[in-house]
């Protein structure tokens, strides 16, 4: 069960990541390229507050399976970028498919949603979305991109990640080249 105190400390900093990167992104007229740099900022940094809320936990399992999730992750996210040749909207290069810094901030997101439960991702989900809406305002991907992007990162945490407490959520992904499918099913 995971005290008060680590709810707070879990939440504390996503919640601040968050609403200071938006904060910085999103000024009276805000700037594409403001957005752009929140979105990189929060990229790295949710998966960064999943890591850091295992230390915090004194989670070495959780730890663990936090390293075989973001390698798994970062590996098949740039495996598929070299293997799939989608030139990205602004013509930059052609590595748009899927969106890198959107699995990313997914796998983090997840891993916190899998590990310590829904309550604890809620601000990380959101920070998430931003980064995935920051990537095609930058013009470097396109829904598509992102949506896989996102699909890659939460199914890395959700497959390679074990609750803290009793496992209730169970999500199941069907990726082929016509067809992207999500299953979730959740034990009440």
């Amino acid at each position: 069960m995971i005290s008060k105190n680590a709810s707070a400390i879990i939440l504390l900093p996503s919640s601040f990541l968050l609403s200071s990167s938006l904060l910085i992104a999103m000024p009276a007229h805000a700037s594409s390229d403001n957005i752009d740099k929140a979105g990189d900022i929060l990229s790295f940094a949710i998966p960064a507050v999943a890591y850091g809320s295992t230390y915090y936990m004194d989670d070495k399992e959780g730890r663990e399976q936090f390293y075989y999730s973001f390698a798994t992750n970062v590996a098949a996210t740039y495996a598929l970028k070299s293997v799939i040749d989608k030139e990205r909207p602004d013509g930059s290069d052609d590595d748009a498919y899927p969106s890198g810094h959107t699995s990313r901030a997914f796998q983090g997101a997840s891993f916190i949603h899998k590990r310590y439960g829904l309550k604890y991702s809620v601000p990380a989900y959101i920070g998430a979305g931003f980064v995935a809406y920051s990537r095609i305002e930058a013009d470097k991907h396109d829904p598509v991109d992102v949506l896989a992007g996102a699909a890659l990162g939460m199914a890395s945490s959700m497959y390679l990640t074990k609750s803290y407490q009793d496992d209730q959520l169970h999500v199941a992904t069907n990726l082929s080249p016509d067809y992207y499918g999500l299953s979730v099913h959740y034990n009440f």
